[in-house]
């Protein structure tokens, strides 16, 4: 079934699992089906190592996204919702993934949303009861808190190191116009204003690389190998159907092979996961053709269903209060706070890019809470500027359950090549409206008494933006993914010809294969992506190890 490398390839010895990506899930993957000393692994990353010294000091992200050292560097079609923009599209390139250059905000998301997985799979164990003890496990919270949280697993998630009057002063806005203060995200409907919990140690990133990855890494039976570009899995015709046998890579300027006895998994994440089954010939078959690969295996989903965040930037210039802009832009600002992480590892160079959030509803008719703020003490024009030199702060807020769907699909057979990102963002009109609305209730916590000694002065969008459709389009100009792409390997009842895995996460029609990494949720989470996936790697790695043989 489809070509395989020539006799010149190299084989790099035969395992009971490969996994493919070395994210956050290929990271826990990697630890956990590597646990049996009988049992050989081989991890593949196509990126390189997490040595990079920006990779672990918390402000790192402004130099690691958009950074070909870090990051794949791939961004959108130009989107009609956005009027006509193209935006950069993160994705971690080094070991730890994402979790390497992202924003280390601890997020389950909420109870409705485990429960509607279970509903569309159905399959109970799904369901947020069922799921929140994957969550403890890989878990070391802080907070002591038995019944939410866990201890002494690998996850380490902290409180933040610092806070910030105009910050404190937004969370009492909130308060004042019936968004209630919280001190905990994680307990199921996330309802509320407070600061978010990290993924850090000690003010120190905290990404999957360390926390699963390093400790399984002395184990003798894992082989991990970096700057290895998978082009196709090996797909066979047997005797009960179609199989994965295994991958073919190139890595170190050769090509290679290795076979995998037991299973392949994928987890190159809602991106890389559909379009490496694209190259093997696995995906929507007319779209194969058209992009020169062989049907090797005609299932739809692959890479539909990709869905996205948007967070809708809202800057507000203010004077009164100190923010990073007036502290950034002086030399003598820098030194301080070099010196103050240098000798505690606190202050902003600890920060997480938000320090602030809320959840609440765009309207009475949401049943839980449909909107996320990110709530930052800076301003700038957009990622990648310098920061305003006069005072100000950001509220971003994001839709949490969007309807609009894109897809990730591929142009050509060259597995080298990037993919076609379409987000669809802002492409349904319940969409559009709730861009509308939160903007709007944006505007209402900025006008409650709290900040009023601030003399808050909207800069984005700008207060010229009045009715549904002004802001709307408004939106659209100011509008930015906040990197939680998901959904382009669906999971579903076998009966779903929409669904790419089962609910047990094996490739539909395919046996020895699943995907387990952000692009199986079959809706994207309230709130943000990454430990979501770190309990999906865990329900996977169960699965796997429940059958092994």
């Amino acid at each position: 079934m489809g070509s395989t490398l020539q006799s010149s390839a190299e084989s790099a010895g035969q395992f009971d699992y490969i996994v493919i990506g070395a994210g956050t899930a290929g990271c826990v993957l990697a630890n956990r089906l590597s646990k049996n000393p009988d049992k050989r692994v081989l991890l593949l990353e196509a990126g390189g190592k997490d040595d990079y010294v920006w990779i672990h000091i918390p402000v790192g992200y402004l130099y690691c996204i958009n950074n070909p050292r870090t990051d794949w560097m791939l961004r959108t079609e130009a989107e009609p919702g956005l009027n006509g923009r193209s935006l950069i599209y993160p994705r971690g390139k080094v070991l730890g993934g994402c979790s390497s250059i992202n924003g280390m905000i601890y997020m389950r998301g909420q109870q409705r949303d485990y429960d509607e997985w279970a509903a569309l799979t159905g399959d109970d164990s799904w369901r947020w009861d069922q799921v929140l003890p994957l969550f403890k496990k890989s878990e070391d919270h802080y907070s002591g808190d038995a019944e939410f949280h866990g201890q002494g697993g690998e996850w380490r998630v902290e409180k933040q190191r610092l806070s910030w009057e105009i910050l404190d002063a937004f969370r009492d806005a909130a308060a004042e116009v019936g968004i209630p203060k919280t001190d905990d995200f994680n307990r199921g409907n996330n309802e509320g204003c407070g600061y978010f919990d990290v993924n850090q140690k000690r003010g120190i990133r905290w990404n999957a690389s360390k926390a699963f990855l390093k400790p399984a890494a002395i184990r003798g039976n894992l082989t991990i190998m970096t700057g290895c570009q998978v082009r196709r899995l090996r797909i066979v015709d047997g005797e009960h159907g179609k199989r994965c046998t295994g991958v073919e890579f190139i890595g170190g300027g050769r090509e290679w092979f290795a076979d995998a006895v037991q299973e392949t998994v994928l987890a190159a994440g809602a991106i890389g996961s559909p379009a490496i089954l694209q190259y093997s010939g696995i995906g929507d078959g007319r779209h194969l053709q058209q992009a020169g690969v062989s049907v090797v295996h005609d299932l739809a989903g692959v890479g539909a269903n990709l869905q996205d965040h948007l967070q809708i930037r809202s800057a507000f210039k203010i004077s009164g209060a100190k923010t990073l802009n007036k502290m950034a832009n002086s030399l003598l600002g820098k030194a301080r706070i070099g010196l103050e992480y240098a000798l505690f590892q606190s202050g902003p160079m600890s920060m997480a890019p938000s320090q602030l959030g809320a959840f609440t509803r765009s309207d009475a008719s949401q049943a839980t809470p449909n909107l996320q703020y990110h709530v930052q003490p800076l301003s700038l024009e957009k990622f990648g500027d310098p920061l305003h030199d006069f005072p100000a702060f950001t509220a971003s807020v994001c839709n949490l359950r969007p309807t609009s769907r894109g897809y990730v699909r591929i142009t050509g057979a060259d597995p080298l090549a990037a993919p076609k990102i379409v987000p669809n963002y802002l492409s349904t009109n319940e969409d559009r409206k709730i861009a509308a609305d939160s903007l709007t209730l944006t505007r209402k916590i900025v006008a409650a008494p709290a900040l009023k000694k601030y003399q808050p002065e909207e800069m984005k969008p700008g207060a010229q933006f009045r009715t549904e459709e002004e802001l709307a389009k408004a939106a659209g100009d100011i509008g930015t993914t906040i990197f939680h792409p998901v959904g382009t390997c669906k999971m579903g009842r076998r009966d779903d010809t929409s669904a790419v895995v089962d609910s047990d996460l094996r490739v539909i029609g395919i046996a020895g294969l699943r995907v387990a990494d952000a692009s199986v949720m079959p809706t994207i989470t309230s709130g943000n992506t990454n430990s979501p996936t770190v309990m999906i790697a865990e329900k996977a790695a169960r699965s796997i190890l429940s059958g092994e043989r």
